[in-house]
């Protein structure tokens, strides 16, 4: 669970890693950016979700990585509703590191209804993250 400020109230709100639909602002209704984490016990629970979902095998050493989550928190605001953003630490989710072979970081999985539809190994600046997604159906704006 996170807490989220509301772009369009300043509200804040609760948004649970896994929820049956998508998560908006008590207050005016707005929908909400949804960046969660997930760990080996929840992650199939939170890849299951009416909305695609973008999931990040990083680590908290690797450089590259730190350099994709300000990318990805971006985008989960400017796609709220749209998308899911699951961030997966590898170095504390081995099951999850080995079940998608993420040999190098950051890895990025592209998800719909529980299953991979598209793989991005690597760091990428903000727009070829946007093209990536936008080829493979990752959400419209």
């Amino acid at each position: 669970m996170s807490i989220v400020a509301c772009a369009s109230c300043g509200t804040k709100n609760r948004v649970p890693t896994t929820a049956k639909g998508l998560p908006q602002c008590a207050q005016c209704h707005a929908k909400l950016p949804w960046l969660v984490n997930a760990t080996d016990a929840d992650f199939d629970a939170a890849v299951a979700t009416s909305v695609p979902v973008l999931v990040d095998l990083w680590a908290p050493w690797c450089g590259p990585c730190r350099m994709v989550a300000p990318v990805l928190e971006k985008l989960s605001r400017q796609r709220a509703g749209h998308l899911k953003v699951v961030k997966v630490n590898v170095d504390d989710n081995r099951q999850l590191q080995a079940r998608f072979q993420a040999m190098s970081i950051p890895t990025m999985l592209l998800m719909r209804d529980g299953a991979e539809v598209a793989r991005q190994i690597g760091a990428l600046p903000q727009r070829e993250i946007e093209r990536w997604l936008d080829a493979h159906g990752g959400a419209v704006r």
